[in-house]
């Protein structure tokens, strides 16, 4: 399998790389069927989780792979990272302001408390945002087989690939269950947990394609998620699960998705 998979083309083999971590989205987000009964300490401590997971997720499979590609770049490496990271920001507050005149109703009518419906959208729009740059680097990353094939390079490109979709596991989790927590069904939420992941393959497709174009933004890109991910840790994720009064669980929670994020970003990094 593995010698019919180096005979690929390398759009098609980051097209099957990224069809891998998008299943590994999916099986995540596939955790909601398994929660029954949850109570609300269960469901707050879980949304917080998801906040830990995105804060780690922003640095270590954002930031610093941005800040490691700029190092031989024109500009200073911490450019490309405070620019992408600032505008990612702007970005999800021009959306969070614009969500009120959106008819949110048509995909959410199922989550009634209009400020659970904003971070809702927030949430999913912020992990489908960053899922689109990492699409693109392994796409990068198989794309540019095409000029140097070679074991250590092809080696480099799948490992990245496997490392992106067991991170996707937690992720989509981490759609899923807080969506489920503000009153979406199961079935909808994991719908909406696995789409966060369904951009990679289009993203590798064109990161493949153009992999010359592509490289230079590439740490934009990855900063610019970052941001989005931040903006909406701070604005919805942790004072949403502060709501119901579970204070110290929430804490204690976003500390240990955070830590399971940044092992699985370093051990696979």
């Amino acid at each position: 399998m593995i010698e019919a998979f180096k005979e690929l083309n390398p759009v098609m083999q980051a097209l099957i790389g990224t069809l891998f971590t998008w299943g590994m989205t999916a099986l995540g987000a596939s955790l909601v069927f398994f929660v029954k009964g949850a109570n609300q300490k269960f469901l707050d401590s879980m949304l917080a989780f998801a906040g830990g997971v995105m804060i780690a997720a922003s640095y270590w499979s954002l930031l610093a792979p941005a800040i490691e590609m700029s190092s031989d770049g024109a500009v200073p490496s911490w450019i490309p990272a405070v620019v992408g990271f600032l505008l990612g920001g702007v970005l999800l507050l021009f959306i969070d302001r614009m969500l009120p005149a959106l008819n949110t109703d048509r995909y959410l009518h199922d989550i009634k408390d209009n400020r659970a419906k904003n971070r809702t959208a927030l949430l999913v729009f912020s992990m489908t945002l960053h899922n689109i740059p990492e699409g693109l680097a392994v796409g990068v990353a198989f794309g540019a087989l095409a000029s140097n094939v070679t074991e250590s390079t092809l080696a480099g490109a799948m490992a990245l690939a496997i490392g992106i979709g067991i991170q996707n596991f937690p992720e989509g989790t981490a759609v899923s269950m807080p969506l489920h927590r503000d009153g979406m069904g199961k079935k909808k939420s994991f719908m909406f947990g696995q789409f966060s992941g369904m951009v990679e393959p289009i993203a590798a497709v064109i990161g493949a394609f153009a992999v010359i174009a592509i490289e230079p933004i590439l740490p934009y890109a990855l900063s610019f998620a970052a941001g989005a991910m931040i903006f909406v840790v701070a604005k919805e994720i942790i004072p949403g699960s502060h709501e119901k009064g579970n204070v110290n669980l929430a804490s204690i929670s976003l500390m240990l998705g955070f830590a399971v994020m940044m092992t699985l970003d370093v051990a696979l990094g």
